[in-house]
């Protein structure tokens, strides 16, 4: 009996493109015959829909700017086993797409992510590869391990991961958030080298470095606070604690020598720090068994959502087969 086909959804976030989003979406209507395309336009101004339609995309639209609001859009409204999501710049290889699916699908995976690989130094230019190399290695420091290109735009995600995602930035920081949030949960997740290109002409690029930079650092931070709370406080009343030892001993010390407080004011900022340090080590043991807690429930909702398996439901249909087989057995007879 044949194996049942997973559904396959491309889901192109897409913001004035009608440069490229053509060749992108005939690329992967060719790569992946059998997947629906979704472009989700988000405020165009050009004419980025009607070129996508004409390709043969599905057209959705989300009116809140920025790639995470159109993320979570895309994730809440599209059913299906598994999910491409590449940007609609056409910098990413298509071709590259089937074999990222059969990886995702035969090693029981749920996420591949597709690690830009590229000689040309305008499509991956240097401050961006520092910049990708700086903030994976900070995601790496806190969460033990991490993503070689963590800020990559292709990836395959199963549909327990999409589902389970919850998709807060609103903007390029998404990307980060995929990362983590696989890291958490304890996905198994695999990379995959892939061709990345330069723009094609007489289109512009949305990412700005420093700006964007700038937000993406904000938002590991926000995540370590909210995943990593005791690592978080702890670093922050250690800070506190060393501090305020280094303005108290001294005057500790004076105390103890002379029974004299010279340097009151000094020994109430120093005070200040210590009690900080405390409250700030405190709430982190606190918002630890919290997160514990919130954790557990994430897993637990993750594990509900079943893992497209072809074999598992192939298995599910056979004592079906049996059954209409024995059926006809017993009216021949």
């Amino acid at each position: 009996m044949e194996s049942p086909q997973p559904r396959i959804a491309v889901l192109i976030p897409c913001h004035n493109e009608e440069g490229a989003i053509a060749a992108v979406v005939t690329g992967f209507r060719t790569a992946l015959p059998q997947a629906t395309v979704y472009v989700c336009d988000n405020n165009s101004t050009d004419k980025t829909v009607t070129v996508a339609r004409m390709a043969g995309a599905v057209i959705r639209r989300e009116a809140l700017q920025g790639k995470g609001n159109v993320v979570r859009r895309m994730f809440s409204d599209i059913e299906a086993d598994v999910y491409v999501l590449v940007d609609g710049d056409d910098t990413y290889d298509a071709a590259a797409a089937p074999a990222m699916v059969r990886r995702l699908i035969e090693n029981r995976l749920d996420m591949v992510t597709g690690v830009r690989a590229s000689e040309v130094a305008t499509a991956y230019r240097p401050g961006h590869q520092t910049g990708n190399r700086l903030l994976t290695f900070m995601v790496q420091a806190v969460f033990g391990r991490g993503a070689t290109d963590m800020l990559s735009g292709y990836r395959v995600f199963s549909r327990r991961f999409v589902k389970s995602f919850p998709a807060l930035s609103t903007g390029f920081e998404t990307e980060t958030e995929f990362t983590v949030h696989a890291l958490e949960m304890r996905m198994p997740i695999e990379e995959v080298r892939t061709l990345y290109k330069d723009r094609p002409a007489g289109t512009a690029s949305k990412l700005r470095t420093y700006r964007d930079g700038w937000r993406i650092l904000r938002t590991i931070i926000r995540l370590v606070k909210q995943e990593r709370p005791l690592q978080f406080f702890g670093a922050v009343a250690a800070v506190m604690l060393l501090t305020g030892l280094d303005l108290g001993v001294p005057v500790v010390l004076e105390f103890l020598r002379t029974g004299l407080v010279p340097r009151l004011p000094t020994a109430v900022l120093a005070t200040g720090f210590v009690l900080i340090a405390v409250v700030s080590f405190a709430a982190g043991l606190i918002l630890e068994a919290v997160t514990h807690g919130r954790k557990e429930i994430k897993r637990l909702s993750y594990l509900a959502i079943p893992l497209f398996d072809p074999q598992s439901e192939a298995a599910r249909q056979l004592p079906a087969d049996a059954s209409r087989l024995r059926t006809v057995l017993a009216t021949q007879d």
